[in-house]
């Protein structure tokens, strides 16, 4: 029993380590420009074209519900006690700061990061990446690192869409359509997106979208090479994925209030 345990810890810190020296390979190629060129570039369009942009109407009236939603309860709430004056401010909180973002993540994860998954995993059943590594072309800068590069911009790009709709979303309801509030959200937008704070979320949407594909690409890899381990590869990436999301989420709301 002991054996089996510790060949399980090993193997499951193999893997992450695996997962760690992954993503710093890729996030040294990405900004390495020698390994640009026009197939590279199609690569990191084609990620961006049907990470985000294919989803992008379905998202956008998702994120619009929900921040409204939202929105309404925290203001709604706020008034009954009172503290109407603090509303914006934990709309503000919740919904850009923490809740976005993760749906954000969450929403590429299960839109792309599952096919990347199956994708890779497949491809390395059917020793694809070895033959393209026996014909002098490199897996990790023509399939592996457009990826990361495609994914973790669609993941910036709708987080900062869906943020700034929920901050119009929040000042027509708290203010109405009317331009004379402007100066006092400009306040509290001054009071909230501090230059710690701004960097803060920077980095945990960056993390957001590096996770989104470093993980599914580096399960893929990991799937042994026979067709039925390719929905158990997809399935233990998923279950990662999300592990990570969650840990990430949690360590910048320590940073953050703690």
């Amino acid at each position: 029993m002991l054996t089996r345990r510790g060949e399980a810890a090993l193997a499951w810190l193999g893997a992450w380590g695996r997962a760690f020296r992954f993503a710093a390979g890729a996030l040294a190629a990405a900004f390495t420009p020698a390994l640009y060129n026009s197939a590279t570039r199609t690569v990191v369009q084609k990620q961006i074209y049907f990470t985000a942009w294919q989803i992008l109407a379905t998202f956008t009236a998702f994120a619009a519900v929900l921040s409204l939603v939202i929105i309404q309860i925290s203001v709604s709430t706020a008034r009954d006690f009172g503290l109407s004056d603090y509303a914006l401010e934990v709309v503000i909180r919740v919904l850009v700061l923490e809740l976005l973002p993760l749906l954000t993540a969450l929403f590429v994860a299960l839109r792309s990061g599952a096919a990347i998954n199956t994708e890779v995993a497949l491809m390395n059943i059917n020793n694809e990446i070895r033959a393209l590594e026996a014909a002098g072309v490199d897996p990790m800068r023509f399939e592996f690192m457009p990826r990361v590069i495609g994914g973790t911009i669609s993941v910036l790009a709708l987080t900062a869409l869906a943020s700034l709709m929920a901050l119009v979303l929040g000042y027509v309801t708290v203010y109405g359509l009317q331009g004379s509030s402007l100066p006092d959200f400009g306040r509290v937008m001054g009071k909230v997106f501090t230059i710690p704070i701004l960097l803060g979320l920077w980095v945990k949407c960056l993390a957001f979208g590096v996770a989104v594909t470093v993980i599914p690409i580096v399960a893929g890899l990991d799937a042994p090479q026979k067709l039925f381990f390719a929905p158990i590869a997809v399935l233990r990436g998923m279950v990662r994925l999300f592990f990570v999301l969650m840990l990430i989420e949690v360590a910048a709301l320590a940073l953050t209030y703690i």
